[in-house]
């Protein structure tokens, strides 16, 4: 399943401290917990769209529920929530694991069907909400270079709607927080 998270950060004078805190603490953390697979953040690059994006691969809702969860990394930026907005939490099934974005690739979301995807030539993985908010209720996914992306958007191409996010880190897996640990 996929676990995401969606949020946008309403004070630009300590949202640097906020991403370093997110990407270098936050996610090892979370890449820890028992029945997370995968995790990765990104940052849109379109607008009308929460501005940061994590996806997680995790074994099931029941993960989300844990104590390890909510030890290593659920609710654990008490200090950041003042500053938090537009924040929304789904799980999605009807997919494998997240797919690992690279630096020179975006990740593309709609909530409104594939077609707009189609039109430019992607083939979006569909994914269906089955716990936590449930809405939107079906989402797809795309993966695309990102000079793609580029010339899209500059030629008019993205439709409104359609969320365009780079990533702000590589994707960590949960392997790579068990060598870690054994280092």
């Amino acid at each position: 399943m996929i676990y995401t998270v969606e949020c946008s950060f309403a004070d630009p004078t300590c949202e640097a401290e906020w991403n370093d805190f997110y990407s270098l603490e936050k996610l090892p953390a979370l890449i820890g917990v028992s029945g997370f697979h995968t995790s990765q953040r990104f940052k849109a690059i379109s607008d009308g769209c929460p501005t940061y994006l994590a996806l997680h691969t995790v074994h099931g809702i029941d993960v989300l529920h844990g104590e390890e969860y909510r030890r290593k990394g659920g609710g654990n930026f008490a200090k950041w929530q003042p500053h938090i907005t537009d924040w929304h939490r789904n799980l999605y099934g009807g997919i494998g694991p997240a797919p690992a974005v690279q630096v020179d690739e975006c990740l593309a979301l709609d909530a409104r069907g594939p077609e707009h995807l189609h039109a430019v030539g992607l083939e979006p993985l569909a994914m269906r909400a089955v716990a936590l908010e449930k809405s939107p209720a079906l989402r797809w996914l795309a993966v695309l270079p990102r000079t793609m992306a580029q010339a899209l958007q500059r030629a008019g191409r993205i439709a409104n709607g359609v969320c365009l996010y780079a990533p702000m880190t590589k994707q960590l897996t949960h392997a790579d927080a068990l060598a870690r640990r054994q280092r």
